[in-house]
């Protein structure tokens, strides 16, 4: 490897890409320099527009494109009166792929994890008491990830949250300890949320 620096540095920079396996970098950088030119011209070109045109609704930090909020804090047909926290984008989309569920959400961008330098402050954890403070949501519906720093990341939060405020779900125990959202299927994760328990 020592004769191929440019490789050196194309591992170098997708081993920075989160769950992209080990095994799956030397995939996908055969797949980069055997694409023509103009293919990894437009991969890169997409990249760099995405990450220019893409932001994060001012209220539940879902992903945006042109405005401020995502069109399912905007929808009209939306239970306003509940909010399902999650901890990314994708446990959203796992929710949202089931049909089931009409309220809001609110996207935390991870969960509490002190051994990886993750504090509450490092999460949108503040802009989510800030909308319960605001009045109107009757329900507060935790989806963290059945691990340990989903749940610690769940307790915080209730911790936090003033005695007279709404009433605190959790997702059913339909889901097996330590899974993700967005491994579930759509009839695990309807499941899960039409038995959600008191928390």
């Amino acid at each position: 490897m020592r004769e191929l620096p440019a490789f050196r540095l194309l591992l170098g920079q997708l081993q920075k890409i989160p769950y992209l396996a080990s095994k799956n970098l030397y995939r996908v950088a055969t797949y980069i320099l055997t694409s023509n030119e103009s293919e990894v011209d437009k991969l890169c070109t997409v990249i760099k527009d995405a990450k220019q045109k893409v932001g994060m609704c001012k209220d539940c930090f879902n992903w945006v494109e042109g405005t401020d909020l995502c069109a399912i804090c905007s929808g009209k047909s939306r239970e306003k009166e509940k909010i399902c926290v999650v901890e990314k984008w994708y446990d959203l989309t796992a929710i949202e792929r089931s049909g089931d569920y009409r309220g809001l959400y609110h996207v935390l961008g991870g969960a509490i994890c002190p051994l990886e330098g993750v504090s509450p402050d490092s999460l949108y954890i503040e802009p989510l008491i800030k909308r319960v403070e605001r009045g109107g949501v009757e329900e507060l519906i935790f989806a963290t990830n059945s691990t340990p720093e989903g749940e610690a990341t769940a307790s915080y939060i209730a911790s936090r949250l003033s005695a007279n405020g709404p009433k605190v779900t959790r997702l059913a125990s339909g889901l097996p300890m330590g899974a993700t959202l967005e491994h579930m299927d759509r009839v695990t994760i309807y499941r899960a949320l039409s038995e959600r328990r008191p928390f």
